[in-house]
């Protein structure tokens, strides 16, 4: 399958509390809650269209837990209560955990990345990550995420949960879908690759940059 990362993030790289004041307060979080200003129908198509393509998803505990109190409550009219409350759902949470979730499967362990890895190589569509700071972020260091498609809202927040941290890998991302919002959030899907690097010559007067091989 295709592992694909799906999450919403500020200008200043942060996507802790997204939805609301008291969603994510840990480490004193007091700024929860800025994407709701700016939700308008051009981020519910962007929503709705990840969706649509949702195979499996991947959730780490804590998003879980959020995504199990909320979306049961919403009528299946709504595609994305659909697709959460039906589709198969895997929990990357502590042994003994129960998951008390339709269609709901614990990946448990100290180590969840082999049977991440397992799971993509076992079927086909998209495995699908939604939020999980911690789950994305060790995703993103081991290189198992196919594609990225981020929602950036003009917003800044300061200190927060992070997915690209100070000490995460060096990477070049290839855009493959860009779009924005009439409300002003920024729409990327991207693949990840190795970091590209050069630099800037003057040649015949000129400024010229020079791609390294």
């Amino acid at each position: 399958m295709l592992l694909t990362l799906h999450t919403f993030m500020t200008l200043d790289g942060v996507m802790q509390g997204p939805g609301g004041k008291d969603e994510d307060t840990s480490g004193g979080f007091s700024a929860g809650g800025w994407t709701v200003p700016y939700t308008d129908e051009g981020f519910g198509e962007i929503v709705d269209s990840w969706f649509a393509k949702t195979s499996a998803v991947l959730l780490g505990r804590t998003t879980f837990e959020m995504f199990r109190e909320f979306w049961p409550h919403v009528d299946d009219t709504d595609p994305v209560a659909r697709v959460l409350n039906h589709s198969p759902k895997y929990v990357v949470a502590h042994d003994g955990f129960e998951p008390g979730w339709e269609s709901s499967h614990l990946i448990s362990g100290s180590d969840p990345l082999p049977a991440i890895r397992a799971l993509k190589e076992s079927g086909t569509g998209e495995l699908q990550v939604h939020g999980s700071w911690q789950l994305a972020r060790s995703l993103h260091n081991a290189g198992l995420i196919d594609e990225y498609r981020l929602v950036i809202f003009p917003v800044t927040v300061g200190a927060g949960k992070r997915l690209f941290a100070e000490d995460g890998p060096p990477r070049s991302f290839r855009p493959i879908t860009t779009r924005t919002t009439a409300a002003g959030g920024l729409y990327i899907e991207a693949t990840p690759g190795e970091l590209r690097q050069g630099t800037y010559i003057v040649e015949d007067g000129r400024e010229r940059p020079v791609l390294e091989d």
